[in-house]
Formats: structure tokens, sequence, C-alpha cells
């Protein structure tokens, strides 16, 4: 079994806690080019800018490849999100918030989730700012975990107004999600 399925029921619990109702997503599937599932992501795709500790993060700030398939009867864009459960002591920060994505692109590429355009609407990361920020957990601390989710929604592309943040996406998604896969990538410094 996966990480991304082991992860999917917790990931399923909160959506129905958020009225998401992840409906047929155990047939969804989701993976990257930069990285495998519960694997460690190259520091290409790492935050490049510095660390709360004023410590350069090591990366070069590149959005990962994500594709999707198998995706729930009638979905009609995506949404796709990366978040860090062990930041900011336990409470977690959003690193990448996109959607408005037709679903039959089958991919973003590397590097085209930094920018708002060609299919894409970039919503607000931990530092208010609509682009891809990459991981960069504390020095020293154990890799921590990024979950990447893909979402599949009822929501036509373009429905949804740009910059907004992870938790203005969940409420606009509420009622509108049909289901989500996850995967994970580890970073550390």
């Amino acid at each position: 079994m996966t990480l991304a399925r082991r992860l999917s029921a917790p990931i399923a619990g909160a959506l129905l806690l958020l009225g998401h109702a992840p409906a047929n997503a155990a047939g969804m599937q989701v993976s990257s080019t930069a990285f495998a599932d519960a694997g460690t992501i190259p520091a290409l795709y790492g935050h490049d800018g510095t660390g709360g500790d004023g410590s350069s993060c090591g990366g070069k700030g590149v959005s990962p490849q994500i594709s999707w398939s198998s995706l729930p009867a009638g979905t009609k864009s995506l949404a796709i999100m990366m978040w860090d459960p062990d930041a900011a002591g336990g409470m977690g920060v959003s690193h990448w918030v996109v959607y408005n994505v037709a679903p039959e692109r089958g991919q973003l590429k590397e590097g085209e989730g930094k920018v708002d355009g060609h299919g894409v609407t970039l919503g607000k990361n931990v530092g208010g700012e609509a682009t891809y920020h990459g991981p960069c957990p504390t020095v020293g601390d154990v890799p921590h975990h990024y979950t990447i989710t893909v979402y599949a929604t009822k929501l036509e592309p373009g429905t949804l107004k740009p910059g907004l943040t992870r938790d203005e996406l969940f409420a606009a998604l509420k009622g509108n999600t049909l289901g989500a896969m996850s995967i994970v990538g580890r970073y550390g410094r």
C-alpha cells in the first residue's frame, strides 16, 4: 500500500468534515516525475529564498510535475494544493494553491504551476503570494512531509477568482468535490 493510499482515509475524513465528499476517490491516480510517493523531494523543487532563520533554503523554486488519471465521472476542473503538516509547530503551512485546471490536461508540467495563465489559476501560499513556495523546513528538523493533493471538482474551469487562500479555496469547494488523491514527498535541510 502506497503512502498516498494510506493517507487517503485521513484526507477523506478531513474533506468530509469540511463538507467535501470524496466519492470515487479510490480510482483516482496521482503521481509525479519529480519524486516518488513517500520519497525525497529534490532540491530543485525547494524554496529559492531564505527560511525563517535567514539561511538559504537550498532550492531553485521550480514547481514539480504532477499527473492525474482515472478521475471521477463529472469532473469539470481540478484544484491542487501542497501542504506541510509538520510546519508551524504542527499547525501546518500552505505552499501551493492551484485551481481552475481543466482535467483533460492530465498534468501540470514542471515549472508550470508557478505563475497564473495557460489554464492555471494560483492562490496564495504561506507568504501571501500567488505562486509556488517550495519546501524550506528549519535547518536540522527531521525532514518535513509535503502532501500534494489533487481535488476533482464539479466547477467549470475559470469559475474561481485568482488569489484565493487555502481556506478560501476549501470554502469554495464545499459541496463541489467529487474526489481527491494525494502523494507525499519529504524534504529536509
